[in-house]
């Protein structure tokens, strides 16, 4: 297993290193036949899934119940020592040509950010971040934005506070089964 019910597993820190360096691959540029959409987009999206299940939100839930699930050498303390690798590997698609790459890589590196040594990018994040809440139709993207906005102190103009609820983070949530591999 690579990932499930936001669990990160011992394959997933190697699978999310591969996928982070076939980003720039000439054939990540390849349209997903069933969409228009470029297959290095389904591969931020499934970065930005999986950063997400080594978040700091997912991972303080499990810590209510797990009090050494951050201890150091776990796996999910090794998966988000990675963090700022993936990031470097994310952030050149922050203003890709293509929208469905470039909201892709902002979620993504939305997410990322969280690690304290990526402090330095959260202004200039902020800025896509706003982007993907005037511009984006995803629900689910506003709001890694604007939460990425509240936690880092960016007002987040003629929007509510976001108020904490289940999350619909599917792994697939562009519309494919959960059969099918994102990429």
């Amino acid at each position: 297993m690579v990932g499930h019910q936001n669990t990160i597993y011992e394959a997933t820190a190697p699978a999310a290193m591969y996928v982070a360096g076939i980003l720039t691959h000439p054939a990540a540029t390849t349209p997903r036949p069933y969409r228009n959409v470029p297959i290095r987009a389904a591969l931020l999206n499934w970065l930005a899934s999986t950063a997400y299940d080594a978040s700091d939100e997912i991972v303080g839930r499990a810590e209510q119940h797990f009090p050494d699930f951050l201890a150091p050498g776990t796996i999910v303390a090794s998966f988000r020592d990675l963090r700022p690798m993936l990031y470097r590997a994310v952030s050149p698609f922050l203003r890709d040509s293509h929208e469905d790459v470039r909201e892709a890589a902002v979620i993504a590196a939305l997410i990322l950010a969280e690690h304290p040594a990526l402090a330095e990018h959260r202004d200039h994040l902020a800025v896509h971040a706003r982007s993907i809440l005037d511009t984006s139709s995803n629900g689910h993207n506003q709001r890694v934005a604007q939460k990425a906005l509240e936690a880092w102190g960016h007002d987040t103009p003629g929007s509510e506070p976001f108020l904490e609820g289940p999350w619909d983070w599917e792994p697939h949530s562009d519309g494919r089964s959960y059969l099918e591999p994102p990429f």
